[in-house]
């Protein structure tokens, strides 16, 4: 007796249809194998694509985030927000200063670099920054900052983390849990740094509760960019077998414990590691590039620090071209710089040596990203801890700040040549449309597609989310 489907008089399939054989059940689901085998195809269809990446909350205005950590804290009053005042009422006595950082006899103290104003929009920039003077009409300058702590290390993990303690991820960390990566032979997140680690330690780059995938990689500026990527083994089935074999070790043990995250995602960096070993050393590989770009980055330069801020910000224009959602460049602190933009004392001989390591690389940067037509789809962010104080106890220096001070952001979906919020008459404080991290956060998620309300991962036994309970998108220095 043959097993057919139960009809009804017009043809039409009844409610209880009958049992298939084999050969039926062959027939009719064919195309459903077929069309599986094709989605499974076409997710990873392209070189470097990543399957089933997720999706955002809202249309994005950019694909990628490059972050201008300025370690130390810039002066704004001597940088992008210039003080008449101060001017006015240079060497006077400033009286007491709730500051546990600004100790001794305080006095106003003067910029001594002039302010000018660049481009369409007028914008006012100081003699420290000569380059990035040509782009002020792409830049969105925030003039309000606002911090909570005068410290180095716990202001780092603030502007990183969004708190001032340690083992909570990263922003470039949540960045990557929230949208994955472009290319799967290259990480989401990237730090660029000088073999120095800032204050407030890894923690700044780690990811926290969130999967082991999603935390840093570092890339060195000299010497080896990445160590042990190199294959030990100079056959490649060799090391594909040895690779193999652990994977099958540690999934066994993870489904033992129950599908351990530490041990699948330790899984997936080995895979992401044998990947990269090719396609790594060819992105950070700046031979391919050509004389005139390399010497717009200021790869010319005869200052080694100079020199090497370049190199890491033409890589990162490198590594976004080539998918990296996240990159981040430190500032270098080698071969007798003066290190970060802390300057207690000293203040025009570093910030001069600062802005001229940094500045040419930084406008060099904007430039490249325009000319390739990646500037559009990649949100810059140039920012520091904290700013530095109007006052000091002697003559050339400046103390920590958080009460005010500047960030400028610029790229996907930025205004240029916008200026928002403002600080008192003396950049003591941020008296206008304060902004503070938190809002500066959920800006970049936000032109990123993600709604930082919406972007929360479960740990403890509550919903976190890199914005806490805080946070507005600054929707006024938007495009």
């Amino acid at each position: 007796m043959k097993n057919r489907l139960n009809k009804t008089p017009c043809g039409c399939p009844g409610s209880a249809p009958a049992p298939l054989s084999r050969r039926e059940l062959l027939k009719y689901g064919a195309n459903g194998f077929g069309m599986l085998a094709l989605s499974a195809l076409m997710s990873d269809k392209a070189y470097g694509a990543v399957p089933n990446p997720t999706r955002p909350h809202h249309t994005p205005k950019a694909k990628n985030i490059i972050f201008l950590f300025m370690d130390g804290g810039v002066s704004h009053v001597d940088s992008f927000d210039p003080k008449p005042k101060l001017d006015e009422l240079n060497g006077q006595r400033v009286g007491k200063v709730d500051n546990p950082t600004a100790g001794g006899d305080r006095k106003w103290l003067k910029s001594p670099w002039a302010f000018k104003q660049y481009g369409k929009s007028g914008m006012p920039i100081s003699d420290l920054f000569p380059h990035i003077t040509k782009h002020a009409d792409e830049l969105a300058v925030i003039r309000s900052m606002k911090a909570e702590f005068p410290l180095h290390s716990r202001g780092n993990l603030l502007l990183h983390t969004g708190r001032n303690t340690g083992g909570l991820p990263s922003i470039g960390s949540w960045v990557t849990y929230g949208l994955g990566t472009e290319n799967r032979n290259l990480p989401g997140f990237v730090v660029l740094n000088f073999n120095m680690v800032p204050a407030g330690g890894l923690e700044n780059f780690s990811n926290g509760f969130l999967p082991a995938s999603h935390q840093a990689t570092m890339l060195k500026a000299e010497g080896i960019p990445i160590d042990n990527l190199s294959p030990a083994d100079k056959v490649a089935r060799i090391q594909r077998a040895k690779l193999d074999l652990l994977g099958r070790q540690d999934s066994e043990f993870s489904t033992a414990l129950g599908k351990a995250d530490p041990v699948d995602s330790a899984i997936q960096n080995y895979e992401l590691a044998y990947r990269m070993q090719s396609l790594v050393p060819d992105v950070l590989n700046l031979d391919k590039e050509s004389e005139e770009t390399k010497k717009l980055y200021g790869l010319d330069a005869q200052d080694k620090n100079k020199k090497l801020y370049g190199m890491q910000c033409l890589r990162a224009r490198r590594l976004v071209e080539s998918g990296v959602r996240f990159v981040e460049v430190c500032c270098p602190q080698l071969y007798g710089a003066t290190g970060t933009w802390d300057q207690h004392g000293d203040l025009k001989s570093g910030h001069e040596k600062n802005a001229m390591v940094t500045d040419q690389a930084v406008a060099g940067l904007i430039t490249d990203l325009k000319q390739r037509g990646l500037f559009d789809d990649t949100l810059i962010l140039w920012a520091g801890e904290f700013g530095r104080t109007p006052h000091s106890a002697g003559t050339d220096g400046r103390d920590h700040h958080p009460e005010g001070f500047t960030v400028w952001m610029a790229g996907g979906g930025i205004k240029g040549g916008s200026i928002y919020g403002a600080t008192d008459e003396l950049g003591m404080h941020s008296v206008e449309n304060v902004v503070n991290f938190h809002d500066l956060h959920a800006t970049m998620l936000h032109l990123l597609g993600l709604n930082h309300e919406k972007l929360t991962y479960r740990f403890g036994g509550r919903d976190f989310r890199l914005t806490d309970v805080h946070g507005r998108v600054v929707k006024e220095i938007l495009a």
